[in-house]
């Protein structure tokens, strides 16, 4: 009885909704339909799930009597009519009455029986959706391209109440953001069914835009999303951080994950110098650790490679690469936020982790008869994460390439080393024997007098010494050419060897 009802008063509500009186646009074969014709219409593309079917296009090939029967017609309409009928509903500008219509007819619906005509204050969730279409021209993909490719697709914009029921969706561009199309979404919907304010959104990281957030605090909206990763450092990115209570155990009592009250400070770009105040529950999720970041006294000038198992050095005989010890981690944050003024953190938990099964689940469960479950998690097949194997290839690539090369790299600075010390040693004899040489002189001929000195001895000496000293700095010359060889051939040693380690610890990750 209640389902004959339902269906009746939907019926009376797309009819009432169909632009046909006073309608000069309307086409005439849509102006000359009876009343009969209309409805069966209605009821053929409102019984297509029920018949196994999923969209007009499927009517093509269906010979069977169920539709038939449904629509109170001996043989159901098919695809032609069916689209016609469509296209005439559009041409007369039926696409917006009926979208409000349906607004309607659903709140009133899922509206709790016993309440009074008084208009409510809803708590809803917004979500957006990008369905791919054929079309002539090709927008930018969404979330479905994941094949490199550009899919023609339409942006779906949907609104559930608290219970997760269905209340509005509306189509538009394919490129059209979520927090561009939210404020249109509400304002059409509270205008169409005149049941109060949305005082309250819950919607995904996707709409976490300061400007949006701004706007809709102004408009007394509270909103509920969650910050995004670039935006928070730690905890010293949030101000007033209350004490953690436990949110959730695992079976053997220990605490997973808590949770705190804090404050976030968000910058609004458009507004330099001001921030809007977000209320935050500050998840502490004690499963997942992160790394952290070293402050700047604790972060070395310079990185060395461990020691291997046997405590050798990277410069000895026989090291051995190791993974690269791990940094220090601590637990991940997950900070939900608000921009209402107060709000208990466990509640506010609570209600945005309702957001999936009130609205993310409800909508593949939507998307399943459409045939558009395939990205949505119905059509799953076990397959290989491919990024995953892609990374882990690429590290095994690099590591291969690292243990050829570092090697190498050793034997030269080695050979370098032994090169520099050989001729540091001969220029050093050498210039040993050449001042020696000097010396033997000076003594040899410093038997005479002094004027004579300097006339016959002290120019051949001064020849003697920059013939010395030309010979000596084209010597040191080539031996520190040696040693800069030597020492790039040690770092490019060093660097190898730490990349192995840092590689074995991404392997091991």
């Amino acid at each position: 009885m209640l389902a004959a009802a339902e269906e009746s008063n939907l019926l009376s509500t797309l009819e009432a909704a169909l632009p046909i009186q006073g309608n000069v646009s309307a086409p005439p074969r849509l102006a000359r339909a009876t009343t009969r014709t209309r409805r069966q219409s209605l009821l053929t593309l409102l019984f297509l799930g029920v018949v196994g079917l999923r969209r007009p296009w499927d009517l093509r090939g269906y010979a069977q009597e169920g539709l038939a029967l449904l629509t109170t017609r001996r043989r159901a309409y098919g695809y032609h009519t069916v689209e016609r009928f469509l296209s005439q509903i559009v041409q007369a500008g039926g696409a917006e009455p009926l979208t409000d219509a349906l607004a309607r007819w659903t709140t009133l619906l899922w509206k709790p029986t016993g309440d009074d005509n008084q208009p409510r204050s809803l708590t809803s969730y917004v979500d957006g959706h990008r369905k791919p279409v054929f079309s002539d021209e090709l927008l930018p993909r969404g979330v479905i391209g994941r094949t490199g490719k550009i899919l023609g697709c339409r942006a779906l914009f949907h609104l559930h109440d608290e219970q997760g029921h269905p209340l509005l969706a509306t189509t538009h561009r394919g490129d059209l953001h979520l927090t561009l199309g939210t404020p249109s979404l509400i304002t059409r919907y509270e205008t169409a069914t005149r049941e109060g304010a949305l005082r309250r959104l819950v919607i995904d990281r996707e709409g976490m835009a300061a400007e949006f957030l701004a706007t809709l605090a102004a408009e007394g909206r509270a909103v509920v999303t969650i910050l995004r990763t670039e935006q928070y450092g730690g905890l010293e990115s949030f101000s007033d951080v209350g004490a953690f209570l436990p949110l959730a155990r695992d079976q053997a009592g220990q605490v997973t994950r808590e949770v705190a009250p804090a404050r976030f400070q968000l910058a609004l770009p458009e507004q330099p110098g001001q921030s809007l105040t977000l209320a935050v529950a500050l998840i502490r999720d004690w499963r997942t650790q992160v790394p952290v970041p070293p402050s700047e006294e604790d972060r070395p000038t310079y990185r060395y490679p461990p020691k291997d198992a046997q405590g050798r050095a990277w410069w000895m005989e026989g090291w051995e690469p190791t993974p690269t010890p791990t940094t220090p981690t601590e637990p991940k944050l997950i900070p939900i936020v608000t921009t209402a003024r107060d709000a208990d953190p466990v509640a506010l938990v609570q209600l945005y982790r309702q957001r999936w099964p009130m609205q993310e689940n409800i909508l593949k469960d939507w998307l399943l008869p459409l045939g558009l479950d395939t990205n949505h998690g119905f059509a799953k097949t076990p397959v290989v994460n491919s990024e995953v194997a892609k990374h882990r290839e690429a590290i095994e690539r690099r590591l291969s390439n690292i243990q050829r090369w570092a090697p190498k790299a050793h034997e030269r600075a080695q050979r370098a080393s032994s090169l520099a010390k050989r001729l540091r040693q001969e220029t050093k004899a050498h210039s040993d024997a050449l001042y020696r040489r000097i010396n033997d002189y000076m003594c040899e001929h410093d038997r005479g007098d002094e004027r004579e000195w300097h006339l016959q001895h002290k120019p051949v000496v001064k020849a003697i010494q920059a013939e010395a000293d030309a010979d000596l700095n084209a010597r040191w010359r080539r031996y520190e050419q040696v040693r800069d060889r030597e020492d790039r051939e040690e770092t490019k040693d060093t660097r190898s060897c730490l990349e192995q380690c840092d590689l074995l610890q991404a392997l091991a990750e």
